[in-house]
């Protein structure tokens, strides 16, 4: 009696792992993953409480986005002035960063393409004053725009910033990176200096200085002590001060902080454009230098 055989074959199950799809960097996505929530947790925080009552805010248990909806914000701007401060803050930032950024790149040629007696003492003397710390400038330099008259003026909340060192620095450093064939070709066909930082530095150098007009714009925005001694005039105040004024509303006795945090939010806003503006020219310098 044949039997009949059925062999019979089973299929193994495929296990997928996740390592292996990712490899190592899962980890590592995994902890920039969690590092980028909680840089972005106190800006989630500030934008929940900015449209909060202030009973709400001081109810711990109420996390999310208020019944204030973005009154606070129409607050802030019209109520408080809000909108002037803003404005007050922008042109001292751009005047800072045109300044700054013209001068540095005329110091910087001076430095790198001039034979300049001395020129290693100069370039020392000129990193020595990041060492000295602001307090020790204030007074002094307050007594200084006092005699000149720029008291509760714009200069006097922009030309303390003209003159870097730090961006003297980095376009130096920069300048010296650049091969020394150009410069002899330029000078082989008569290019004069100015000529050379406009058809020659300057198109070498977005990316540069975009990164210093960033960060010089963030700095300039950020301005708080300073603006607040050389200024009396309130409506010739920056935005820094501004939040600081919007401390001095209360409700039934309770701070309101969703009105302070809609000002917050207001401020943070110029800056992050200018640096969606500016992003792709630090993304090429970035690029170049990993080549």
């Amino acid at each position: 009696m044949a039997t009949d055989t059925t062999q019979s074959t089973e299929t193994p199950t495929t296990r997928i792992d996740v390592t292996d799809i990712f490899g190592d960097q899962l980890f590592v996505h995994l902890g920039l993953i969690a590092s980028v929530f909680l840089m972005a947790l106190p800006l989630v925080l500030a934008i929940f409480m900015s449209t909060q009552t202030p009973t709400e805010v001081y109810n711990i248990s109420k996390i999310g986005f208020g019944s204030s909806g973005l009154s606070n914000y129409r607050t802030a701007l019209t109520e408080y002035n809000l909108m002037q401060y803003m404005i007050n803050s922008f042109v001292m930032s751009a005047v800072i960063v045109v300044g700054k950024v013209a001068l540095s790149l005329l110091a910087a040629l001076a430095l790198v393409y001039y034979r300049l007696p001395h020129e290693r003492a100069i370039f020392m003397f000129i990193l020595l004053t990041l060492l000295i710390p602001v307090p020790v400038r204030i007074v002094p330099l307050f007594q200084l725009l006092a005699d000149l008259g720029w008291a509760n003026t714009l200069l006097a909340i922009t030309g303390p910033y003209i003159a870097s060192a730090t961006a003297v620095f980095l376009f130096r450093q920069h300048f010296l990176s650049i091969p020394e064939s150009l410069v002899e070709n330029a000078r082989l066909d008569g290019v004069g200096p100015i000529s050379f930082l406009f058809r020659v530095l300057i198109p070498m150098s977005k990316g540069m200085i975009a990164g210093v007009s960033v960060i010089t714009f963030i700095y300039a925005w950020n301005q708080y002590l300073w603006p607040l001694i050389v200024i009396s005039d309130q409506q010739k105040q920056v935005i820094q001060v501004g939040i600081k004024y919007l401390q001095g509303a209360s409700q039934s006795g309770l701070t309101q902080w969703g009105l302070i945090m809609a000002g917050a939010v207001i401020a943070l806003l110029p800056p992050l454009v200018i640096l969606y503006a500016l992003h792709r020219p630090l993304l090429e310098t970035f690029a170049i230098q990993q080549k």
